[in-house]
């Protein structure tokens, strides 16, 4: 048995928000203000974890936009 299970590359909304400690909401209206990235793999909408790290970074040096989060 692997003691190493695969990592989790994809979230939801709901994860997402969840591992950001922030509302679904919230996380769509930053979504919608481009300031978080998701891809669409067919119906589906899901925040890849590695580019909400970079979304994190660029939002704490403030070259986002007017407002970091947080």
């Amino acid at each position: 048995m692997n003691a190493n299970p695969t990592p989790q590359l994809l979230l939801t909304a709901r994860e997402a928000a969840r591992a950001l400690a922030i509302s679904e909401r919230t996380l769509w209206t930053l979504t919608k203000e481009g300031k978080f990235r998701l891809v669409k793999i067919g119906a589906q909408r899901r925040y890849i974890l590695s580019q909400l790290r970079e979304d994190i970074e660029r939002l704490q040096s403030g070259s986002a936009g007017e407002d970091a989060v947080g």
